[in-house]
């Protein structure tokens, strides 16, 4: 399991410790993921996802699941939610119709 994001993509970056002495020796900085079960109100299913904690608050403030992916880029989710971002479309231009 990689250490991403599946709905922002944020992944481990790389940087510096730099010590007093000025001593730099490389270091990652990890994302704060997070294994949470979101709730998909079109298609009325609930899902796993592994997200950050940025996601999960951006999630939120612009009305849930279905909401979010509905304006998020398909380069920054994973397979997974492309997927999914793909049938809650499909529901919504059915129930349009």
């Amino acid at each position: 399991m990689s250490r991403s994001c599946e709905l922002t993509g944020k992944a481990v970056q790389s940087g510096n410790n730099v010590s007093h002495a000025n001593n730099k020796t490389r270091r990652k900085f990890l994302p704060n993921l997070c294994n949470v079960t979101l709730i998909s109100d079109a298609l009325g299913k609930s899902y796993r996802l592994r997200v950050s904690a940025a996601a999960l608050r951006s999630v939120e403030h612009r009305g849930g699941l279905d909401a979010f992916l509905a304006k998020a880029s398909e380069k920054e989710l994973s397979m997974r939610a492309r997927l999914l971002k793909r049938q809650i479309a499909k529901k919504a231009a059915e129930a349009a119709a």
